[in-house]
């Protein structure tokens, strides 16, 4: 048996973006710092950063192994304890562990936990335990393995494979990626390129940034692989311009691999080249479109073109090309190094593997998980996302970005795969999972994603440009309370248009949360048209705040958090809104423990 006591321990601190914002760079410092400080420091532990371990909600976190300790929402001043008591003491400090809501134990494993036992990790399997910026991490939990596999097929059983496993791609279409790349190899032409979509633009999405962040080498092997199969020298990783750790964690894993013979020319001595060149995009969110993508790679604006051929047919500066997303690419490695069938076993009929998932809102384990797809919406939310926040009912799901739609609360056991999102109304998109509670007003919803879908139309055809703005006008009057009589049957027929007509995929998904709001909840778009009332208090216009006197305790805390100090009460007494000052932010019935305050109909409309 191991002697834990006598073995070095190993301090994972996770630096993903968010861990970062919280401040896990000076925790790791911290411990850098201190350890150095202390005498044979060799012999006792070693400080290692991590990518982003999923768990967001309770981040900075800190890793020790081989103890197989998770501490919690770790600040600097939390450093010496934790070297004191765990790293020299073989001890466990009680209050950084994750208390669970429910039981009210403390657990000191995050493998205890049902946001990482019900995850099955495939495209995040590296991340949150390596470096990023270690080749030889990577290398140790089998990286570049799968090239070397690759290497001794051809390149019909490589693309073989890719078929056989059933892969889709993660982006959002869904494209089966085996036939893409066979497309591909047909083509005649001999000069070929390989393209990683990195321009992740989705509101609350961080599935890709996570993945170019914290495992960098997977997405470089699989594009490797793919360009040995294909024959392609020359390829290209297009990654936002805001992503700087991405950024930064790429050029240091391209470099890497280079000095590793891995890029480059006669890659491990081989009549066999490929060349890796980051391009940052200027943010445009219709850059994710494979075709504005390429004319933004080319130097051109970022506009799509009408697909009468593929980018696999004639891409960039017009050749075949393969464009796969951060995601797809991490799968390579695996579905290559451990067998199609092995990955085939994974999944749905029509849906095989896993999807990545950024799971945000009102919900309350915000993170990154990944799932079997077929995952119920049911057991991501309520099991692995621990719930609702403050109790509340859950509402609706916006699924597949802002041009996803949004899945009611009669659909919670609808299975997440690309069918049967389809069918609801919705999509995969790249992975996005926004929770919303009964707080949440789907008329605003929809208004708010028709917004940033008009600012993000790069405005090429018309009936994008023209008929979203016009969607974005109807949605904004009934928001304001000057919904009219036929305002939903229009916004159905505009949408119509603008998914039929539309030149590329913004234009023909962007009515998505329109269609599927009317859908699910029509009752409350006529309730703000007919009865100029909103249910969810959320339309100001709409909306009147008021405190119930049967269930007002006078606890003080809707007035302590009102922002206008228009709510008035002595302690223990019942409290009232003056609803003059009342600027109807809302802050009353987010903070009340015991929903005394009532939304009621403005009065006077």
């Amino acid at each position: 048996m191991r002697n834990k006591q006598n073995e070095v321990r190993q301090v994972m601190v996770c630096c993903g973006t968010g861990c970062q914002a919280s401040g896990s760079k000076q925790v790791l410092e911290a411990f850098i710092t201190q350890l150095q400080s202390l005498e044979g420091v060799e012999a006792v532990a070693s400080t290692k950063a991590t990518g982003c371990n999923g768990w967001c909600e309770q981040g900075p976190l800190v890793k020790i192994l081989p103890d197989d300790i998770t501490y919690c929402l770790v600040k600097v001043k939390d450093v010496p304890v934790i070297i004191e008591k765990t790293i020299l003491g073989h001890g466990i400090v009680e209050r950084l562990l994750y208390r669970d809501p429910i039981s009210k134990n403390r657990v000191q494993s995050h493998h205890q936990l049902d946001f990482y036992r019900k995850q099955k990790k495939v495209a995040l399997r590296n991340i949150g335990e390596i470096d990023p910026a270690s080749i030889a991490d990577y290398m140790a939990r089998d990286g570049y393995q799968a090239f070397k596999k690759a290497i001794t097929m051809s390149a019909q059983e490589i693309v073989d494979e890719i078929i056989n496993s059933g892969l889709r791609g993660r982006g959002g279409g869904g494209y089966p990626t085996g036939l893409k790349w066979k497309s591909c190899l047909q083509q005649e032409e001999k000069q070929r390129y390989i393209i990683c979509n990195g321009d992740e633009g989705d509101p609350g999405a961080f599935m890709d940034r996570s993945i170019m962040e914290g495992d960098p080498h997977t997405v470089i092997e699989g594009m490797l692989i793919c360009a040995m199969a294909l024959g392609a020298s020359k390829g290209y990783i297009y990654v936002r311009d805001e992503y700087d750790l991405a950024v930064k964690n790429l050029t240091r894993a391209i470099q890497d691999a280079r000095e590793h013979s891995l890029l480059g020319d006669k890659i491990m001595g081989r009549e066999f080249s490929f060349h890796i060149e980051l391009v940052r995009g200027g943010g445009a969110f219709v850059c994710g479109e494979e075709t504005a993508l390429l004319a933004s790679i080319e130097g051109n604006v970022g506009e799509p073109w009408d697909k009468y051929y593929f980018p696999s047919e004639k891409g960039l500066w017009g050749y075949p090309t393969v464009i796969n997303n951060v995601e797809t690419w991490a799968n390579i490695p695996v579905i290559i190094g451990q067998g199609a069938q092995d990955f085939a076993q994974i999944g749905t009929e029509n849906s095989k593997g896993t999807k990545v998932f950024s799971l945000v809102g009102k919900v309350i384990n915000t993170g990154l998980v990944e799932v079997p797809m077929g995952t119920t919406l049911r057991e991501i939310i309520f099991e692995i996302g621990g719930g609702i926040i403050n109790g509340r009912k859950f509402k609706a799901v916006q699924t597949g970005g802002p041009s996803g739609g949004c899945i009611p609360a009669e659909l919670l056991d609808l299975k997440l795969d690309f069918d049967s999102l389809h069918e609801a109304g919705s999509m995969m998109g790249s992975g996005g999972l926004i929770v919303m509670d009964e707080r949440t007003c789907m008329v605003e919803v929809a208004r708010y994603y028709l917004n940033f879908l008009a600012g993000e139309s790069c405005g090429k055809c018309v009936p994008c440009r023209e008929g979203i703005r016009h969607m974005l006008e109807i949605l904004t009057r009934i928001c304001e309370g000057r919904g009219r009589t036929g305002d939903l049957e229009l916004l159905e027929e505009l949408a119509e248009t603008v998914q039929e007509a539309s030149l590329c995929g913004l234009g023909k998904t962007a009515p998505n949360p329109v269609l599927s709001t009317i859908r699910y909840f029509r009752a409350e778009y006529l309730d703000h048209i007919e009865n100029r009332f909103c249910p969810a208090g959320i339309c100001r216009n709409l909306t009147r705040f008021s405190i119930d006197p049967e269930k007002c305790t006078g606890c003080g805390l809707c007035k302590k958090n009102c922002p206008a100090n228009c709510i008035s009460g002595e302690r223990k007494e019942v409290h009232t809104i003056d609803p003059q000052g009342c600027i109807k932010c809302g802050s009353c019935i987010d903070t009340c423990k015991f929903n005394a305050v009532l939304v009621q109909q403005e009065v006077g409309l």
